[in-house]
Parts: structure tokens; sequence; C-alpha cells
């Protein structure tokens, strides 16, 4: 039976976990993070923001090309359709680690539009540098309001339980 090799485009299904066992991410919408599609937003469009892949199908990528993460990418090598594998990836090369400093403080009056800040609220702020800085809201006075720009999953090892399912 063939085996994936560097260069191979493969189909794969995956399930990403956190340390907790939790969810985070999946092809596979039996053990996704929502039960049905009304319940995590997915429509005939794809999935809301919530970070879920609920009925996404499988993942085609090309092994090599940095579609995905590497270490997923080169533990796909060697295996064979129908083939599973669990990779756990260290917090720094996923999606780095926890860093205080990207937790700061804006004044209330920064803010454009009629927008009412909520914690948990995610928004899109202009950066020094005029790239817009994807943050969430993590608390809210009548002066300012503080944001984290870490990456939701930042400091968190991850782990994919994956399945090669065609090598094309």
């Amino acid at each position: 039976m063939a085996t994936a090799k560097q260069g191979d485009k493969v189909i794969i299904n995956y399930t990403g976990t956190l340390e907790d066992g939790s969810v985070f991410d999946t092809t596979i919408k039996e053990t996704g993070c929502c039960d049905d599609d009304a319940e995590c937003g997915c429509d005939d469009e794809g999935c809301d923001d919530d970070g879920c892949g609920c009925e996404t199908g499988p993942m085609e990528l090309t092994i090599g090309a940095e579609d995905f993460f590497p270490q997923v990418e080169e533990a796909l090598v060697g295996m064979a359709p129908g083939e599973k594998k669990t990779v756990t990836i260290p917090a720094e090369d996923a999606f780095g680690e926890y860093d205080e400093e990207e937790v700061f403080s804006i004044s209330r009056d920064q803010l454009t539009g009629d927008i009412v800040p909520e914690i948990g609220m995610e928004l899109e702020l202009t950066g020094d540098d005029d790239e817009p800085v994807e943050v969430t809201v993590v608390e809210v006075t009548d002066e300012t309001i503080t944001v984290d720009a870490n990456h939701p999953l930042a400091g968190q090892d991850i782990t994919y339980e994956i399945e090669l399912l065609e090598i094309r």
C-alpha cells in the first residue's frame, strides 16, 4: 500500500484538543464542538467565528507546503490511508506563549461608531503600524477598556488526532 511522502496532496480528518480534552477544532461533526449546525452557527456558507470546525469536512493539503502545522504535515509522511496518528504541539510552536504585555487598556473614546464594549467581545483595532490587531475585551470600566491581543489558544499545548483518508 502506498504511503504519503513530501509533496503529496492528501485528504485528512483531524480533531484538535486542548490539554483538558476539550475540542477546539475538527473536521468531524460527531466529535466537534457543536451538536447541530444551529448550535455552532453553521449554515450553508460555513461556520461562525467560534473556532469550531463544525461540518467543514475533510481537509486537503500538500505535505510540506505549510498548509497546516508543520508537525502535523511531518507526521503524515509514511502514513497509509486509514492510518491514524496523534501529534502534540507545544504552545511555543502552536499559537505562542501567553504574553502579559499583549494585555492593555485603551480609552473608551478611542472606539468608533456605536460600539458598546462587553467582556468577551472581539474587536479589530489599528496598531501603531496601521495594521489591524484582533483583540478580545477582558475588562470594561466607565473610562477604559482592557483588551487581550494574545491568540485565544496562546500558552496552551494542542493535540491533533489525524487520520489519512486519501493520497491523491
